[in-house]
């Protein structure tokens, strides 16, 4: 009995002997990926392997087929890179090795740019590694956003649902175009306080009632087309005061209460006109 104990608990010794021991996750500055890299003690002159996992946030899953480039730096100044784009199919680099030439503080930043072979605007993510002596490791967690916490990484919980995935060019329309115009303006923040207030009290209960009915999410992607359609016209122009933040968001405000509010009403109006006559 005492060997076959023994033949179980080797297993466990070599999982201990080759886990690697440190580790740190963090997102991309976009939201779209978590990014996590482990390695072993580093010793200054020798290669180490540092294992770098692509996550979905949404799934908690590896994300397969990414474009990515990566840059190391130290002190300011770039030691190697930036490299060639590169792809891995399983979202993962089992391989990638640095020798580390001696003690100090060194900065790791990928930048992905592309997904599942679509392109995407480049998004980084930068890691910290102290070598030497007093490697204190910097804090592992994943970096605070001011996004109200939900379990799509800061996406549009509705859109996602209805178009599947938070990798969906729907859901990252919706996100660039938070990151990149609208929170770049006080009276956009403001807005968007406001806004998810309110929205994040209603939309995990929409969110999962798509999951689980598959008309209602068809439904959704129609109701969410037009939306969509108008607020790309902010894809085509600058908006660069406050004033400018101001009145492109109302006219589109109007804009959708005119399509969602104003159309229906104004079909019903021409039935009963017609059923009248």
């Amino acid at each position: 009995m005492k060997y076959l104990l023994g033949l179980l608990l080797i297993p466990l010794l070599f999982t201990s002997a080759f886990a690697q021991s440190n580790e740190q996750l963090m997102s991309t500055d976009k939201g779209t990926l978590d990014v996590k890299i482990s390695y072993d003690e580093i010793t200054p002159g020798e290669l180490t392997t540092l294992r770098t996992d692509f996550i979905n946030p949404q799934t908690q899953k590896i994300q397969e087929h990414i474009d990515w480039k990566l840059t190391v730096s130290k002190d300011g100044e770039i030691l190697w890179g930036p490299t060639q784009l590169s792809h891995t199919s399983e979202g993962s680099l089992k391989n990638l090795k640095y020798e580390f030439e001696e003690e100090g503080t060194y900065n790791f930043e990928f930048g992905i740019e592309g997904i599942l072979f679509q392109p995407i605007p480049v998004e980084k993510v930068s890691f910290v590694i102290e070598v030497g002596e007093a490697n204190a490791q910097p804090d592992t967690k994943p970096p605070e956003t001011t996004n109200p916490p939900n379990d799509n990484g800061g996406g549009c919980l509705i859109a996602t649902a209805a178009y599947g995935s938070e990798l969906a060019p729907q859901v990252q329309q919706l996100r660039e175009l938070r990151d990149n115009k609208i929170i770049q303006t006080e009276s956009g923040k403001s807005f968007m306080t406001s806004f998810n207030e309110f929205y994040y009290s209603f939309s995990p209960t929409i969110a999962d009632y798509e999951r689980e009915n598959p008309i209602f999410k068809e439904s959704m992607k129609v109701a969410l087309t037009p939306m969509l359609t108008s607020l790309s016209v902010l894809d085509y122009v600058d908006i660069n005061s406050e004033q400018e933040m101001l009145g492109y968001g109302i006219s589109l405000i109007l804009l959708n209460i005119g399509m969602y509010a104003g159309i229906p009403v104004f079909g019903i109006l021409k039935l009963y006109q017609f059923r009248k006559n």
